[in-house]
């Protein structure tokens, strides 16, 4: 029964808020300044998961005109016309940087007669021209896999550094418990419990921010996966295409 009095008017005394809010302002300086930091973390990572969603499936959307259009057109230039106003399209911008190479090295190979006498004929040509369609949708293909990914980076981060971000607040609101015991020379439940709870807020903190950053970034990253692979398989076929129709020996 002492102890339970005890108790009671200890608590009072320690100004222990129950609410969550409550625990937040009866935190320490530096636990405060922990759960700013991982509040920042937070409300960014939400801005590129949200703008990742949008996004991707504004590129998905248009990725589906193009294939549409592509197997509608009966010529690579109507295609190329059709499809200028797909900004977002991933596999457009790689058929529109292959197709932009095929007409530079199409123009002078059809302008220039092979030589008979010479090893720089016309099978030589048509090599340097596929290897430069090759190369161009190869760039093409890593600078928009390159712009998919970017701003995943920071959701990494942001899983990997808040957890340990929420550890050091609690660490140290720990320490400031202890040292507020010290002070007393009591170490009771009443005295112990308002600045652990408080200390451990940190921890919830760098978790909540961790959590969604961690499982967005892993949806997007096979999302990112699977559009590149959608951007090799175009480019394979429009290889394809392009030595049957443009340089045939």
């Amino acid at each position: 029964m002492k102890e339970i009095l005890q108790f009671v008017v200890a608590a009072p005394a320690g100004h222990f808020q129950g609410s969550l809010m409550g625990m937040i302002l009866g935190a320490g300086p530096m636990v405060q300044m922990v759960l700013v930091i991982l509040l920042a973390f937070s409300i960014v990572s939400w801005a590129i998961i949200l703008t990742k969603f949008f996004s991707f499936r504004a590129i998905k959307r248009e990725n589906d005109l193009f294939f549409d259009t592509y197997l509608k057109s009966s010529r690579l230039a109507e295609c190329f016309a059709e499809t200028k106003g797909l900004s977002r399209s991933t596999v457009a911008e790689v058929f529109r940087s292959g197709y932009t190479e095929l007409v530079k090295v199409s123009r002078p190979s059809r302008d220039q007669a092979p030589n008979p006498g010479s090893d720089q004929g016309g099978g030589t040509a048509a090599t340097k021209g596929v290897d430069n369609v090759e190369r161009a949708l190869s760039r093409a293909v890593v600078t928009e896999t390159a712009r998919l990914e970017g701003l995943l980076g920071f959701l990494a981060t942001t899983g990997n550094a808040c957890p340990f971000i929420g550890l050091f607040g609690t660490v140290w609101g720990i320490m400031d418990t202890f040292k507020g015991i010290g002070a007393r020379g009591s170490a009771t439940l009443a005295v112990v419990a308002p600045g652990i709870s408080e200390a451990l807020i940190a921890t919830a903190a760098g978790l909540a921010a961790a959590i969604p950053a961690v499982i967005f970034y892993n949806y997007y990253l096979s999302r990112v996966r699977d559009y590149q692979q959608e951007m090799e398989s175009f480019a394979l076929e429009f290889m394809n295409l392009t030595e049957r129709q443009h340089f045939r020996s």
